[in-house]
């Protein structure tokens, strides 16, 4: 039989842990050569914090594994009585088998997360109206409030007092933090 991805539910935060158990599982029971990859799936986001730039890593399925992996009888009892694991995402029905996910759905996931690390997409998120201080760049200590979001390009348009005028300010995303 070949192998195949599914979609393993853990316990939320604890995707890496369940990760390792399902590894050291496998092996215990000389089943390793059935298992192939395991992914948490997750992309890379930059959020701002007291004006220095964080890299984090955010999940976009908490909650959940991807494995790939040859399905049997043992192969799914190593699976369900693995610590933080819940369980297989399934059809409807109570004794349905595992479903399995196609490669192109997998591969669409991979380079979600190869985008996130080529380039980290922001934290946060920011909406016209709002009140925001620049912390870096001229106007860095300025406050302003937004005027134009422009996610695509991780822009937003801030009107800044300046000299008692409000000037329309191009920023990055980087270059503010909500006030």
């Amino acid at each position: 039989m070949a192998k195949q991805w599914y979609i393993v539910h853990t316990y939320s935060g604890y995707e890496a842990k369940a990760k390792q158990s399902l590894l050291e599982r496998a092996q215990l029971a000389g089943k390793e050569e059935l298992f192939d990859e395991i992914l948490i799936p997750e992309e890379t986001v930059v959020e701002v914090v007291k004006g220095k730039k964080r890299t984090s890593k955010r999940k976009f399925f908490p909650g959940y594994i991807v494995v790939r992996m040859e399905l049997n009888e043992e192969t799914w009892h190593v699976v369900k009585d693995t610590p933080k694991i819940t369980g297989f995402v399934a059809g409807a029905g109570a004794d349905d088998k595992p479903t399995p996910i196609s490669d192109e759905e997998v591969e669409r996931m991979t380079q979600r997360m190869k985008e996130g690390v080529a380039k980290p997409k922001p934290k946060i998120e920011f909406e016209e109206g709002e009140s925001v201080r620049v912390v870096s760049g001229p106007f860095a200590n300025f406050s302003g409030v937004i005027d134009t979001v422009r996610p695509e390009k991780e822009k937003i348009r801030v009107m800044v007092q300046v000299f008692g005028r409000a000037t329309p300010v191009e920023l990055e995303y980087m270059q503010v933090e909500k006030a």
